[in-house]
């Protein structure tokens, strides 16, 4: 559904010199340097695919959803997204396609959500006995019937981010672009959207490329992540499989049967917080059984759980390293 070769976009960025004089040269004779937003980046995501697309500000994320839709010319590379070119903005690829970002909207703030529905059934042609079945449906998916009637501005955020949903579906897209969707909504909204991408996909199996900065978003969602990092690839594969490469360590939390010294506690891992009789470590994973020993032959535990760290470290690990690692799609 998804085919992406050798991506790339450049941006050429003017460099001005400072004080007077450099702004009257850079009035007259402009000089640029190119900015490499996204670079060489390769994947394919095959029809019905949940596909997380991961990476720290600036990485190239929604550069590259930009040049998916055709929003962007690339600079380099070939993109074929459902058997189109996207940046010929062709009629039948339109049709095809939605892009969802959560800090746009596309809702008329004074209008009810069904005056804006109405007029995007319009745009896609969607006859008025279709139009009004779709919307029952998805409505009824979103638990919104009973707010289309009201203006947009009186929803809450929640809400508005449901009829968002509403109005980029009702033409029954095949590819979906989702870049956070979820941002700044409260926990209970989180939930309730991705279980709406989770039945909408199972039900007209659609394919999902999803940003998001909550990882309860791609944990609840994707079984595969692409990560990108300044613009380069640097993961392919299974979300197991990233936990599993850029997670060698993990939690090792006691509670003692009384304080210690933090001096005596240093030594057995990396001490990573301390709260009276419970300590918290990071402990290399080769070196769990050992140091579980030592801390039991020591200290008089009360008890003590292992853990994985937080996927969250995790990701924020990959981000700081950048480090490139060879992966390929279904890779665990």
């Amino acid at each position: 559904m998804i085919t992406v070769e050798n991506l790339g976009k450049v941006y050429p960025v003017a460099v001005k010199e400072p004080g007077l004089a450099g702004t009257f040269l850079h009035f007259f004779k402009r000089t640029y340097r190119s900015i490499a937003a996204v670079q060489s980046v390769s994947f394919q995501v095959e029809a019905g695919e949940m596909v997380g697309f991961l990476g720290a500000n600036g990485a190239g994320k929604t550069t590259t959803l930009k040049m998916l839709t055709g929003l962007i010319h690339p600079s380099s590379g070939q993109v074929r997204v459902a058997g189109y070119i996207p940046f010929r903005r062709e009629v039948g690829f339109l049709q095809k396609i939605t892009l969802v970002m959560g800090q746009k909207q596309q809702l008329i703030w004074d209008l009810p959500t069904l005056d804006s529905l109405r007029i995007n059934a319009a745009v896609y042609d969607i006859p008025d006995a279709e139009f009004r079945r779709r919307v029952g449906e998805l409505s009824e998916m979103l638990s919104l019937t009973d707010k289309l009637n009201q203006p947009v501005r009186k929803l809450s955020l929640g809400e508005r981010m449901k009829a968002e949903f509403l109005a980029a579906l009702l033409h029954r897209p095949q590819v979906l672009f989702l870049d956070e969707p979820t941002l700044g909504l409260d926990v209970n909204a989180q939930v309730s959207v991705r279980e709406f991408l989770q039945q909408y996909n199972q039900r007209y199996g659609a394919t999902i490329l999803l940003t998001s900065h909550y990882m309860a978003d791609i944990t609840a969602l994707c079984q595969r992540v692409l990560v990108i990092d300044a613009g380069r690839l640097i993961y392919d594969g299974s979300l197991e499989g990233l936990l599993e490469r850029f997670s060698p360590y993990r939690e090792v939390t006691i509670e003692l049967a009384q304080e210690h010294a933090l001096t005596e506690l240093q030594i057995y891992g990396d001490l990573k917080e301390m709260d009276g009789r419970v300590a918290c470590f990071l402990v290399p994973q080769e070196h769990l059984t050992q140091t579980i020993a030592k801390l039991l032959d020591r200290f008089e535990i009360v008890d003590l759980t292992v853990t994985e760290p937080p996927i969250e470290a995790v990701i924020g690990q990959v981000f700081q390293s950048g480090r490139s690692i060879e992966s390929s799609v279904g890779q665990a």
